[in-house]
Order: structure tokens, then C-alpha cells, then sequence
């Protein structure tokens, strides 16, 4: 009786575990098989579907974290925070950012005269890249040109559509209308499709302003006819899709056409050497009457001086780091600082705890802002003695070779300034970049005192 007993326990047992042992070799065959598949396509993607929501039906794991770029969070020397407002007729956004001209009044001086000396925020999010740009107060003073919608919104169908179909003439099209002729032409902020191929979800880069600028930096680099979305490799894609807009850039002659002025080299002092080349300025100085650039937001250009671009790490690598959703090992869409996802975006590679990795890039990021502010004293000291000076009675032509010293020691700092990591994407450069801007500005401050001749 007893030896019965033990067979039908053991006979119970096996069975269970038979049974345990194919469900977990059916889930992992299934994991393996989600894994393979990747997506399951539910809806048809075409290379007109700009709308995210069409495309996060067949990626809900992307299109979620896409979604979360709504979050805004401060870090130390960067981020934005949800600033209340009243809503107006004219500006329906009840939430901005902080002013970074409250925050330092100097940004005001050196921009006097253009239009970001009267409204300039803290980029938030991609979620808001179109709102920000639609209703910032620079389009109340300033007319804006409809160049800005190539960056600030999906404008890729918007200029297929332009162009009947062809990219470039699109692009062309849209370069020449104002701002308020091209606003109804875009839907969405950066999209899906701006990064991806409907058909093959391979990166691929929509801006022509970059396919261009590209290709003269590689005939720089004695490369010709360089094509980007033929030639370069997936991990340089990985960056190149961010840096379609995250660059220096201007707005070349009537035609308002968007330029990446890389013809020289993505350096600060080339891209300099570039614009004096062309004679191009952003605008006339209003109280120095300096002849005046004001860079953009050159992460791409400062990324490349620095040790991640050199070790082949991309952009994606740190903004975008992989995770598991399942057994889907998926680019993280919450596109946000790393300092704010340390343990997928810095630990993968340095092995060290969160609060070290943290602190190491808080002490690159408080010596760059404590150079920086070294650096804009000088500049408005020099905007005071130029000022002053013509005040004074004494004309441009006598004062050209300080106003020459502030147009470079200006953009030096800008270029610094207006890149959102506050020097870590390159710190040598960053400091190289400060330190010469001192000495600039500072020589400007001695050629306005030479000019103004012998004391009687």
C-alpha cells in the first residue's frame, strides 16, 4: 500500500514538473520569438504618417517613453521647470519654463538689439519644441521665418508635400516662407518619421540642411560627395539623427535658406572663420554697433571634441540608452539628460556608484559655469567701454578693432553657453573656448583705450 502511495506522489510530481518545465520552455521560446519579431505590425506606416500615435500602435513600448518628454525636471545646470502662467488669446500655454534672462540679466546685454533679449527659456522637452517655438514673445518683436518649423516641428511631410515630392525643393520652399505661412503646414513636434524609414525602421536623416552640411565638412575632410544616408554607419547614425538639429546654424541671404556652416570644420574658431569669410551677422549691436553672431545650440559641434565622440560613443548611447521591455531590448524614447537615468546611461560603461558619476560631471559642469561667468563679466565690461566710447563722440571706424574682438569673444562664449551639457560634452574644449573669450574681450577693452589717444 505504501510503495503505491509513493508512485502516485512521485507519478503527481513528475508530472508537475513536466508540466512546469514546458511552460518555461514555451515562454522563453515565446520570449525568443518576440525578441526575433521585434514589432507586430497593426497598422500600415507609410512615408506620409507623421502622426506618432499611428506609429506607437505598432511600437507602444517607444511611443510611451516618446510621450514622457512631457516631464520636466531640473538638474543642476540644466533642465527645465514648470513655470505656471495665465493663459492669453494670443499664448494658450499655461506651463512655460524658467527665463534664463531673469536668471542672468547679462544674456540681455549681450543680445542687446535681437530678438532673444526678450525672451529666452530653457528648451524643455520635445513635447513642447513646437508650442515653445509657435508662441515665444520672439515672434512678437522679431519676424520670424518659416526656416524655424525645420527644427522645431515633423516638418519632413510638410516639405515632401512642398516639393511634390522632392525633399530639396521642398526644403527651398519652405526656407522662403514666413513663419506664419509655414505654422499651418506642421501638426506635430519631432516625430517618428523625422528619424525613421516607414518601411525598414532603419535611422535615417529628413534635413537637408544637415545632408548638405555634412557633405562640405567631409570635402573638407577630402571626402566627396559624401552621402549620409548611403554612406555612414548605424552607430553614426545614432548621433547624426540628433545632430539633424541640435547644430549651429543661419539663415543664408533672401532666401532665408538654412546653412550648417561647416565648410571650415566643426570647431568654434572655424565655424568663426567661416561667417567672417561670408561677411554674415546675426544682427547690429544696439549699444556698440558691433557687427554680432548668436550661436545656437552646437551640441553636435561640441559632442565631437570631446571623449565620447571619440570613443564611438553616439549620442543615443547616453540620451536614449537601451533597456529591456519583455525580452525586447529596445533605445529608451524618454530623450532627457543622463544625469537623470544614471544607471542605464553611465553605468553600462563606468563602473563606479551613481553618486561619484554624478558629482564627477557636477564638478566639470560648476568649473565651466564658474569660467563662463568669468567670461561674460569681460564681455560686459567691453559692451560698456564700447558704449561709453561712442557715447563719447568716437565712430565705428575708429572703434572696428574692439567691435571686431567682441563679435569673437561674444560667440565664443555663446557657443558654450547656449550648448545644453555646460561643458561636459567636450570640458577642454569648453575651457580652451572661455579662456580665449576672456582674452579676447579683454584686448577689446585695451584697443578701445589705445583708440581713445594721448591724455592731456
Amino acid at each position: 500500500m505504501k510503495a503505491t502511495r509513493k508512485l502516485v506522489v512521485v507519478l503527481i510530481l513528475t508530472i508537475v514538473a513536466t508540466v512546469a518545465a514546458v511552460a518555461l520552455l514555451v515562454n522563453i521560446f515565446q520570449r525568443k520569438q518576440e525578441e526575433r519579431t521585434g514589432f507586430f505590425r497593426v497598422v500600415e506606416l507609410t512615408d506620409e504618417t507623421d502622426d506618432p500615435a499611428v506609429w506607437g500602435k505598432n511600437f507602444p513600448f517607444q511611443y510611451d517613453a516618446y510621450a514622457r518628454t512631457v516631464d520636466q525636471v531640473r538638474t543642476r545646470f540644466g533642465g527645465s521647470e514648470a513655470i505656471p502662467r495665465t493663459p492669453t488669446g494670443a499664448d494658450p500655454r499655461s506651463v512655460v519654463a524658467q527665463s534664463k534672462l531673469e536668471e542672468d540679466p547679462r544674456l540681455k546685454t549681450m543680445w542687446a538689439g535681437y530678438a532673444f533679449a526678450h525672451d529666452f527659456r530653457e528648451e524643455r522637452g520635445h513635447a513642447y519644441m513646437l508650442d515653445d517655438q509657435t508662441y515665444t514673445e520672439r515672434q512678437i518683436v522679431a519676424k520670424q521665418p518659416g526656416t524655424c518649423l525645420q527644427c522645431h516641428s515633423s516638418a519632413y511631410t510638410a516639405m515632401k508635400k512642398l516639393g511634390e515630392g522632392d525633399l530639396t525643393k521642398g526644403f527651398e520652399k519652405m526656407n522662403r516662407l514666413s513663419y506664419g505661412d509655414a505654422r499651418p503646414l506642421v501638426t506635430h513636434p519631432v516625430s517618428c518619421i523625422d528619424c525613421h524609414a516607414p518601411d525598414t525602421m532603419q535611422l535615417r536623416v529628413t534635413r537637408p540642411a544637415f545632408i548638405e552640411g555634412l557633405r562640405a565638412l567631409k570635402e573638407h575632410e577630402g571626402v566627396q560627395n559624401y552621402d549620409v544616408n548611403k554612406m555612414a554607419t548605424r552607430q553614426e547614425m545614432r548621433s547624426f539623427v540628433c545632430g539633424q538639429c541640435h547644430v549651429e546654424y543661419y539663415f543664408k541671404g533672401p532666401e532665408k535658406r538654412l546653412v550648417y556652416p561647416w565648410a571650415n570644420g566643426l570647431r568654434v574658431d572655424e565655424i568663426l572663420a567661416y561667417y567672417d569669410e561670408t561677411q554674415f551677422k546675426d544682427w547690429i549691436h544696439a549699444e556698440t554697433g558691433a557687427p554680432v553672431l548668436k550661436a545656437q545650440h552646437p551640441e553636435f559641434e561640441m559632442w565631437n571634441q570631446g571623449i565620447h565622440a571619440r570613443s564611438g560613443v553616439a549620442c543615443a548611447d547616453c540620451h536614449m540608452p537601451y533597456k529591456r521591455e519583455g525580452a525586447m531590448k529596445i533605445s529608451d524614447h524618454h530623450i532627457r539628460s543622463p544625469l537623470l537615468n544614471i544607471n542605464r546611461a553611465c553605468q553600462t560603461c563606468h563602473k563606479w556608484p551613481e553618486a561619484e558619476l554624478k558629482d564627477r560631471v557636477e564638478t566639470i559642469q560648476h568649473r565651466t559655469f564658474e569660467l563662463r561667468n568669468r567670461a561674460m563679466d569681460a564681455i560686459v565690461a567691453l559692451i560698456r567701454d564700447l558704449a561709453a566710447a561712442r557715447k563719447g563722440g568716437r565712430g565705428d571706424g575708429a572703434l572696428a578693432p574692439a567691435q571686431a574682438l567682441q563679435r569673437k569673444a561674444q560667440f565664443m562664449v555663446d557657443f558654450v553657453e547656449a550648448e545644453n551639457s555646460m561643458g561636459f560634452h567636450a570640458p577642454q574644449e569648453a575651457a580652451r573656448i572661455l579662456g580665449e573669450a576672456i582674452d579676447y574681450a579683454r584686448q577689446g577693452q585695451l584697443a578701445v583705450r589705445e583708440d581713445a589717444g594721448p591724455k592731456h
